[in-house]
């Protein structure tokens, strides 16, 4: 007969995780920042949908903590925008982390304003770390099919804002909004679901506002 094994669960992992996530909220809050959790797919349109919010935060300035597992080009991008932010990369991690952000901030130096947090392309881990947002927005796109809130569920329930990015190919693509939409109000009854595209500009100014109104609640 076998022995019995003990196994460890990760939950203390999550739970020193949430503790300085925690703290980091605090400290952004007292300093005046409003922190979104930007989540999505490789190729969702994340970087682009900053540069068009960022736009568009004309009250405020933008800070951006850029999440990759290699590579900076999104970081350079948006610094040549005038846009201060700073690159982390996780060399193989899925999900960016609570004192990977910690870190990130101290070296941003920001005070009074928005930072995007855009984190790893996945929907799945990032979903599951607290990193000291005030908000999760999620982008999900018409090219990657009318089925994701089924497969992928937990970034769904998680997010607070959710924008459906390339709705100018809508007529191009076969997907069914129906079916997205019923996915994601069976898993989520509240967060906003705005229309989006990243070519035109459409829809990041209700975006933008919805960030806007958040943040002053902040306050």
């Amino acid at each position: 007969m076998s022995e019995n094994k003990e196994i460890e669960i990760m939950q203390s992992v999550y739970d020193k995780n949430d503790k300085v996530a925690a703290k980091i909220q605090a400290s952004l809050t007292e300093s005046g920042i409003f922190a979104v959790n930007v989540m999505g797919a490789p190729g969702a349109g994340k970087t682009t949908t900053l540069i068009q919010l960022i736009k568009r935060l004309e009250e405020v300035t933008a800070y951006v903590i850029e999440g990759d597992i290699e590579a900076d080009f999104d970081t350079k991008t948006l610094q040549s925008l005038g846009v201060k932010a700073i690159q982390i990369n996780t060399g193989g991690a899925c999900h960016l982390d609570s004192p990977l952000i910690g870190q990130a901030v101290e070296e941003l130096h920001i005070s009074d304003g928005v930072l995007f947090i855009e984190n790893i392309g996945n929907l799945v881990c990032p979903a599951e770390f607290m990193i000291g947002e005030h908000a999760k927005m999620l982008i999900s796109t018409v090219t990657e099919g009318s089925d994701k809130p089924y497969k992928y569920p937990l970034a769904f329930e998680k997010a607070d804002l959710i924008l459906l990015n390339k709705c100018d190919l809508l007529p191009y693509v076969d997907f069914d909004e129906d079916f997205f939409m019923k996915g994601v109000r069976a898993l989520n009854k509240t967060a906003p679901v705005i229309r989006v595209s990243g070519k035109t500009g459409e829809g990041y100014e209700k975006a933008a506002e919805w960030i806007m109104e958040k943040r002053k609640k902040q306050q």
